[in-house]
């Protein structure tokens, strides 16, 4: 993946924060890059696309809402600057929904049973690409944790409501490439990689 392009725009993002700020700004950045990354996988896999590409695009939208949340209470921001990097995180947003989103969030920081409920209220959605989203969301969330039975109860679901997946074979294979990112996506902003 092409992480440098995440690490590089992360340290533009830090240099000239002030002591607090840069502080909250990094852990915000870390978290918000790392969320982001994972809305892109899922994103690539749902729309088409290059997943290593969606990822990292998805990183660094993240990364920037994320160094902007966490510098706010350390300086103040310039508006015009922070509209530009929240346009960019809404874009992965706008594809996914507000509770895929959100859900991938709690994933990243193995959060299992917010991002299972956020991927609840996913599926309900009347948009059909937020609705998507929700169903691998849950199947994602079940991986994460091992649990295969789970995987097999959904998978024909994802099936079902994936209008580019088209067997269960696919599935399962977009499913594995989608936990592989995850652990790389992990490891790559120093969160644990598997969840206790």
């Amino acid at each position: 993946m092409k992480f440098s392009i995440i690490i590089f725009s992360l340290g533009l993002l830090l240099t000239g924060c002030g002591e607090h700020a840069a502080k909250g700004a990094g852990d915000g950045a870390t978290m918000g890059a790392a969320s982001g990354a994972v809305g892109g996988l899922v994103s690539a896999l749902i729309f088409g696309g290059d997943p290593a590409e969606a990822a990292a695009r998805g990183a660094v939208y993240g990364g920037a809402v994320g160094a902007t949340a966490g510098a706010i209470s350390g300086s103040k921001v310039d508006t015009k600057i922070e509209e530009q990097r929240n346009a960019k995180a809404e874009k992965i947003r706008a594809e996914i929904g507000d509770n895929a989103f959100k859900g991938l969030s709690a994933l990243v920081s193995c959060g299992h049973q917010d991002a299972l409920q956020d991927a609840a209220k996913a599926k309900q959605s009347s948009n059909p690409n937020f609705a998507v989203s929700g169903y691998w969301l849950e199947v994602l969330s079940y991986a994460d944790q091992g649990n295969n039975s789970k995987i097999k109860e959904l998978i024909p679901a994802v099936v079902k409501k994936d209008w580019d997946i088209s067997s269960e074979v696919e599935a399962r294979a977009s499913l594995l490439q989608l936990q592989d990112n995850l652990l790389i996506i992990r490891g790559e902003y120093n969160l644990p990689k598997k969840c206790d």
